[in-house]
């Protein structure tokens, strides 16, 4: 479904990503683990068009490198940036209306948001600015597939949140799967990536050091040694 081949990207002059190849197959959850600093969140935004780049980024076999970020988003290209980009004083279901796509309407309802996290229903009418910053994160995540995307790169969704929270998120990831919506995740939590990728991709230093299943991962020391651990 999304194929990146040796992706560049730059910051002005400043080289952030040296050749980064990446693949997400349709239905499929995959991690992308590393370090502050080394990339990941550049990556995603080289995806969507936020950043200059060069190489192939390829979506249901469509070039995405020349489309400007709207137009690849109503190609079926979900983003959750790490900021979650909350519009505060907006309700709650006003916010969601604004992820609705014209022509992407119709597979993902209201009614399922509320059902994945009842706590939006009982705050609908509510400024999402007044919300928690679990509340937020669902709501961004919520947001987001209302726009009926087949893929959705989500970056950081757990940072900062109550355990309970984060388990919420783990379940959300899930069930889009079982939905058939592929999910890219951006992480630094290895337990939530062993837990629900099918696989991982740990970056390090602008480039892919590591590319293998949970179970690879797992029995790979020194990878998690130098690339991931503290």
């Amino acid at each position: 479904m999304l194929h990146v081949d040796n992706l560049q990207a730059y910051y002005g002059k400043s080289h952030v990503l040296h050749g980064v190849d990446l693949t997400v197959k349709r239905g499929e959850i995959v991690s992308l683990l590393g370090r502050n600093g080394v990339g990941r969140s550049t990556t995603a935004k080289a995806i969507m068009g936020l950043v200059d780049c060069t190489g192939s980024v390829e979506f249901n076999g469509r070039d995405l490198t020349q489309l400007k970020t709207h137009e690849i988003a109503h190609l079926g290209l979900g983003y959750v940036p790490e900021s979650r980009d909350i519009f505060p004083t907006l309700t709650v279901e006003e916010n969601l209306r604004l992820g609705v796509k014209g022509r992407r309407v119709g597979k993902w309802t209201f009614e399922q948001t509320y059902q994945l996290f009842p706590s939006l229903r009982q705050r609908a009418r509510t400024e999402a600015g007044v919300l928690s910053g679990g509340e937020q994160q669902m709501l961004t995540l919520a947001r987001t597939m209302m726009g009926d995307p087949e893929l959705i790169i989500i970056d950081e969704p757990t940072e900062g949140l109550a355990p309970l929270i984060v388990a919420m998120v783990s379940q959300f990831l899930q069930r889009l799967r079982q939905r058939g919506v592929s999910v890219l995740l951006i992480e630094q939590k290895l337990t939530i990536a062993l837990q629900i990728s099918q696989r991982i991709y740990v970056m390090g230093h602008g480039h892919m050091v590591f590319e293998g299943t949970p179970e690879d991962l797992k029995a790979n020391n020194l990878i998690r040694q130098e690339w991931l651990e503290v």
